[in-house]
């Protein structure tokens, strides 16, 4: 059983940074790179078939369970910061912004090959940003993305930065195979086999968004703002590294949907997000997402989604969701990002397109 947050907590948020407004910053592109090679779910059931033969779990739980029927990993000469790289390229020429233009480059990925340098100085390279450009990693799991583009908004308000980067590139690829390999082992049980299912869900992707000054931009799609909560006390319930990624995905699924509903109800107070065009959520399972639009209320077929095609990217999701569905957004159109990420930590941001 868990306990909803706390009217202390309530109170509180109004003091914090939970609500952000944003004045003069708007979304000038993005842009999404798709790993090349398809792995079918259907394939990892047939590299897992003496596993599930003996602990009696039936073929095709991704598919009926989580909805994901294929992911994506890179061909062997693909690095994931590479991917990146051609990302930020493809950003910056939708955006007509060069790169000698950025002052700020954000990478958000969770993927990193290494404790330091950071994955960011790659980035910055491989793009050819000036010296003048700070970059740095924002790592929280799969918000770190929205993160990103809340902080750089805030950078660009402040008359701090003029244009920014946020960029993001996954691979799922090492996580995939190790797990795959430890499930197939004699010693794993039902409940390790089920502890390690979210670990086969995960696909391989990157995106870039570029965000600059509304006001000189009136093609723009300006970053409204939005709201943000926390409920770090349910820190254990998803840990991964390369060797594997645990979750208890009951209590994972029922504390995060607290925190969705209390971020939700505390966002009424500033903002009306129960009609929005398209509610870009962060792209995890059937269950996730189905528990999303029930506590919500929301319009299922706002709900676009690409997890069955590209499985759960981390960070990467919302961003190449967004980019999957921006040529079917009009003028005027009210886009809400929102997600749950490991932590526990909630983000939404409207913008309006």
């Amino acid at each position: 059983m868990f306990a909803s947050i706390s009217e202390r907590d309530e109170e509180n948020a109004v003091n914090g940074n939970a609500t952000s407004r944003h004045a003069n910053a708007a979304l000038l592109a993005v842009a999404s790179v798709l790993a090349p090679r398809v792995t079918t779910s259907t394939e990892i059931d047939s590299r897992l078939t003496d596993a599930l033969k003996r602990l009696r779990l039936p073929k095709g739980l991704l598919q009926r369970v989580a909805g994901v029927l294929e992911r994506r990993n890179w061909d062997a000469e693909q690095g994931f910061d590479e991917a990146a790289v051609t990302a930020g390229q493809l950003a910056l020429k939708k955006s007509g912004i060069r790169a000698d233009q950025i002052g700020l480059m954000i990478n958000t990925s969770v993927t990193r090959p290494h404790l330091e340098p950071s994955v960011a100085v790659r980035i910055h390279h491989g793009l050819g940003l000036p010296s003048s450009a700070t970059n740095f990693d924002i790592a929280n799991a799969c918000l770190g993305f929205v993160n990103g583009m809340t902080l750089a908004s805030q950078l660009i308000d402040s008359g701090q930065v003029k244009y920014a980067m946020v960029i993001d590139g996954e691979d799922a690829d090492d996580i995939q195979t190790n797990t795959i390999e430890r499930l197939r082992g004699a010693d794993i049980g039902r409940k390790e086999f089920m502890s390690e299912f979210a670990s086969l869900t995960l696909g391989s992707g990157a995106a870039a968004v570029v965000l600059g000054p509304a006001d000189e931009h009136p093609e723009g799609h300006r970053i409204l703002g939005g709201v943000t909560r926390a409920a770090t006390q349910f820190n254990d319930l998803c840990v991964g590294s390369v060797d594997g990624m645990f979750t208890d995905a009951h209590a994972l699924l029922t504390g995060g949907m607290d925190l969705v509903v209390s971020a939700w109800n505390e966002a009424k107070r500033d903002w009306n997000w129960s009609k929005m065009d398209r509610y870009i959520v962060h792209q995890v399972s059937d269950v996730h997402t189905n528990a999303i639009i029930k506590a919500a209320g929301i319009d299922r077929a706002r709900v676009p989604l690409t997890y069955p095609r590209f499985g759960n990217v981390g960070p990467a999701s919302i961003p190449i969701t967004l980019a999957e569905e921006a040529a079917s957004l009009s003028r005027g159109d009210r886009v809400l990002l929102m997600g749950v990420g490991s932590g526990l930590n909630t983000a939404m941001m409207e913008l309006a397109w």
